[in-house]
């Protein structure tokens, strides 16, 4: 991906993020006021799994922007540069979808 389309897609991630961030911190201090049967109902609800999915998928591209930038500035071993951002992207996609899976199946 060329410089000018990491800037934008990181961009467009952070405007996404943002929105998301704050209902998922509303969402978890209402949450804290609830019952437990409220709280059970709270999770199984679709929108929320919905929203919880794209909030992780969505972070996990953003870290893995931010990140690959933060390699390219501070290491200057090409090899270690490529190891890191081979690890970064495996976890971003590893994690998300363990999250993913978690959810749909409720382990």
């Amino acid at each position: 991906m060329n410089e000018t389309k990491k800037w934008i897609a990181h961009r467009i991630s952070a405007i996404i993020l943002a929105p998301l961030y704050v209902w998922l911190f509303f969402s978890l201090i209402l949450l804290s006021q609830k019952n437990y049967l409220e709280a059970v109902y709270f999770f199984s609800d679709p929108f929320f799994k919905i929203l919880t999915i794209m909030l992780f998928f969505i972070a996990f591209f953003h870290a893995r922007i931010s990140l690959s930038d933060i390699f390219e500035d501070y290491i200057n071993n090409n090899k270690t540069k490529d190891v890191a951002n081979l690890l970064t992207t495996i976890f971003s996609i590893i994690i998300p979808l363990t999250i993913l899976i978690l959810l749909i199946y409720k382990f």
